[in-house]
């Protein structure tokens, strides 16, 4: 299960072949946007996945956010890159760790 916060309308179906929820354009590329991966501890349900999505979709700029718990990470996409502190601030928030960059 994933938490996604998509804070843009995106285009496309979510029925497209690989499953996601556009039309499979590099939305980062077509938004001039930039996409950081980080590693979270502790996310294990999608309840967790939402809280920590939530917390980092408040950042200034940050237009996207995916969390997965299985995997731990969390994939943001901004209108420019964030610092880590921002970042971590938003993970403690929500009650997790921030790892780093993965």
């Amino acid at each position: 299960m994933t938490a996604e916060i998509q804070l843009t309308q995106a285009t496309g179906s979510c029925c497209s072949p690989s499953g996601s929820c556009h039309d499979g354009a590099d939305t980062a590329a077509t938004t001039g946007g930039v996409t950081t991966v980080y590693q979270v501890t502790g996310m294990t349900c999608g309840h967790c996945e939402g809280a920590v999505s939530e917390e980092i979709s408040g950042i200034e700029g940050v237009t996207s956010v995916k969390a997965v718990a299985a995997t731990g990470r969390v994939t943001v996409l901004s209108e420019s890159p964030l610092t880590e502190d921002t970042v971590r601030a938003a993970v403690d928030e929500a009650g997790y760790e921030l790892v780093g960059p993965a």
